[in-house]
């Protein structure tokens, strides 16, 4: 596929600024943050439109802290200067250059796809095997610290394949080095570029092991196949495969039979929550927040909607409201 040029200057158009600018301040959580930014717009637009033109851009400290929930993550926050670079760099140098090239069985992080798209093709596959195969196996395979184990030289090699544009490569590569282990969680590019680190990992097993239904959220991934014996075959290629990488599979990866019981994205084979426990303390959460007005009430009816099918959380609202 040819390698796309002429990316950088697209980053400070001043329109692409502008389009930034309302998409941070709407999707930032600390309005504080906001309203200081907004009360000084047009320096800081025009802050990052010079340095950008002129090439200086250099990356700030980074705030890190840790989340709970739904496991223990380290979690790393810009400023609102970096923060609106980085969307930048990921919409119009990373987009262009990467999606094209990504399988639709990837489907972390991309417009149309994302959680609900993965658990669709969890649902089919499973009901497609079900009815082609009296008994199948699932491999099930999950990367140990995906993100602090992506290595920049690699990552920054594979960018090569992609991006001709040099001077876009020097400022991915400035995002990329300003975290010292891996990618940090919680920036745009770090979500892009982690959905592209494995991009070669997808066609290796949708082409060279020709895995007919494979489905993949960042690090955790299925391989459906009727025969055990081949996808331990699998397995082993796939520990080789990402060695090349730099990465490893981690104890959680197992083979099932299609009469046991496994988890995807939080869900059970028959589209159950695998943890009522955790929902219900999420909707006491958001409730608790909505109180103190913390969030909008239309925040806390979106939360209910999107539990509302779940027979324990209809029995926690009716504690709270009743």
């Amino acid at each position: 596929m040819k390698r796309k040029n002429n990316l950088y200057e697209n980053c400070y158009n001043i329109n692409n600024i502008m389009q930034v600018y309302k998409e941070v301040c709407k999707n930032t959580k600390n309005k504080k943050k906001v309203r200081q930014y907004q009360e000084f717009k047009c320096i800081y637009i025009y802050q990052i439109y010079e340095t950008l033109k002129n090439r200086g851009y250099k990356t700030q400290p980074y705030v890190k802290f840790t989340i709970y929930e739904p496991k223990e993550r380290k979690i790393v926050s810009q400023n609102m200067f970096d923060k609106m670079v980085n969307h930048l760099v990921a919409r119009y140098i990373l987009y262009p250059a990467i999606l094209p090239c990504l399988l639709d069985y990837n489907v972390a992080s991309r417009k149309g796809l994302g959680t609900k798209a993965g658990l669709q093709y969890f649902y089919n596959y499973n009901r497609i095997c079900d009815i082609k195969y009296e008994k199948y196996y699932i491999l099930k395979c999950d990367i140990s610290k995906f993100f602090a184990s992506i290595n920049h030289d690699i990552l920054k090699q594979k960018l090569k394949r992609r991006i001709k544009d040099k001077e876009a490569l020097d400022i991915v590569g400035t995002i990329i080095d300003s975290y010292e282990e891996g990618l940090g969680i919680g920036n745009m590019t770090s979500q892009v570029l982690a959905i592209f680190y494995l991009n070669d990992l997808d066609h290796y097993i949708k082409e060279e092991l020709k895995i007919k239904y494979y489905v993949r959220y960042q690090d955790d991934f299925l391989l459906y196949h009727p025969s055990k014996e081949y996808l331990r075959e699998c397995l082993n290629k796939i520990r080789i495969f990402l060695e090349k990488e730099k990465l490893e599979l981690n104890r959680k990866t197992r083979l099932y039979s299609n009469r046991e019981k496994f988890i995807f994205l939080g869900r059970k084979k028959n589209g159950r929550y695998a943890n009522y426990r955790t929902i219900n303390k999420k909707i006491k959460y958001k409730y608790y927040q909505y109180k103190n007005e913390k969030i909008s009430l239309n925040s806390f009816v979106s939360t209910i909607r999107c539990y509302q099918s779940i027979e324990s959380s209809r029995d926690t609202l009716k504690k709270l409201f009743l």
